[in-house]
């Protein structure tokens, strides 16, 4: 067990120092960006959302289903409607609710969009988090070299995903007018969920195996909603120009590659 849990750390502690880096991106902004630049990291934000909830998410949730009797559509679409229906009530609860951290800014829109969109990528890192410590603590007790080399594959494309999700939480989070510190913080904190929830897998993994499509649609759920709700609204306030559907379009076929490339 206790080389189960130190390979499952090594795995899921590369993923969450790869959304560190992604969320480091922030400390290299001196100033505010422009509007422009505003809603194409917003809707940069959005498109890595999109695919993520689809390629890392969605189509793993079906997959997995399939091995375990059900009805391939159950626990996608069941999943993502309790997600959708979490971040429903949390939308309503959030400006009551609001850490103290985030109110930087006039206004409650913006401290509540903020919450959201680290809320629901968090949601989509623990189910990420517990599918790597789950695959490095297999090849820890079988001491197989194959699987292994499966789990090291899985945490680098999981890795390489979370870079640019880092960023999709600090940058809109900085242009919102928080510092970037704080920015960078809390796009590091979405990634802490990984190790914690991973290692905790491992310690029970038989009772979570049967959760997994369950856990993965719920988090798909979650940031669908954001994305609809609030990202690609404030994304397109524009008085011209198309840059906040420029930023979804790179920001879906940016995390669309690396998720096919890589998973």
């Amino acid at each position: 067990m206790i080389k189960a849990l130190l390979w499952a750390s090594s795995g899921t502690g590369f993923t969450f120092f790869m959304t560190a880096l992604g969320a480091s991106m922030v400390l290299l902004l001196r100033r505010q960006a422009s509007p422009g630049l505003h809603r194409l990291m917003l809707g940069f934000a959005a498109g890595v959302m999109i695919a993520a909830s689809m390629w890392s998410l969605l189509i793993p949730a079906i997959e997995q289903a399939r091995t375990f009797g059900l009805p391939a559509w159950l626990p996608a679409a069941g999943g993502s409607a309790l997600g959708i229906g979490f971040l429903l009530a949390m939308d309503c609860l959030l400006p009551r609710f609001t850490p103290e951290s985030f109110h930087w800014h006039e206004g409650r829109d913006s401290r509540r969009r903020a919450a959201l969109l680290v809320l629901a990528v968090t949601l989509h890192n623990i189910p990420e988090g517990m599918a790597v410590a789950i695959s490095f603590a297999l090849a820890a007790r079988t001491d197989d070299p194959a699987l292994f080399t499966a789990a090291a594959a899985l945490a680098l494309g999981i890795g390489v995903q979370n870079f640019p999700e880092g960023a999709a939480i600090s940058l809109p989070l900085r242009q919102e007018g928080m510092s970037r510190l704080k920015a960078f913080l809390w796009g590091t904190l979405s990634g802490l969920v990984e190790p914690v929830f991973g290692l905790l897998t491992v310690l029970v993994a038989g009772s979570v195996q049967g959760l997994m499509p369950w856990l993965l649609s719920f988090a798909a759920g979650a940031m669908l909603y954001v994305v609809v709700e609030e990202l690609i609204p404030e994304a397109n306030l524009t008085e011209g120009g198309h840059s906040g559907t420029l930023g979804v379009m790179a920001g879906f076929l940016l995390m669309m590659i690396l998720d096919v490339a890589l998973g």
